[in-house]
């Protein structure tokens, strides 16, 4: 089974239509599912990221956040990883080690995540995840 981390850029494209990579978007998810041997898996910080992201762009954009987040919770082939202190603090030890860039501390969870569950692939256009050794999908 190929497992695959998703990334809030490619939610949050997902959800603008005029989001300069929301086709490439839509695509590439439409081809991952199409082959039938995908896994996804997320976690609560992406979650966050997303909605935070909606939160200064209205009720519309809000609700389709929201929207966007109970299918996420709903799909059978997406894992979301529960955030604990175990990997806060994983974060935040790769955080400091990458002081000379500028990944976030979402970042780090994500790449920590990745890490523990062996995942090489990423669902975004965010060229921090190449610097760290995982090929991005966007």
């Amino acid at each position: 089974m190929r497992r695959v981390f998703v990334d809030s850029s490619f939610y949050i494209a997902t959800l603008n239509t005029g989001d300069d990579l929301h086709g490439v978007a839509i695509a590439t998810a439409r081809n991952l599912i199409a082959a039938g041997d995908a896994r996804f898996v997320t976690s609560d910080a992406i979650i966050m990221e997303v909605l935070a992201y909606s939160a200064p762009r209205g009720a519309t954009q809000r609700s389709a956040a929201v929207r966007l987040v109970e299918r996420i919770r709903r799909a059978r082939d997406t894992e979301i990883v529960e955030q604990s202190r175990d990997l806060l603090d994983a974060a935040i030890a790769l955080y400091d080690r990458r002081a000379d860039k500028t990944y976030s501390l979402t970042d780090c969870m994500s790449m920590v995540i990745c890490r523990r569950q062996g995942i090489g692939e990423v669902l975004t256009h965010d060229h921090d995840f190449v610097q760290e050794g995982f090929a991005i999908l966007l």
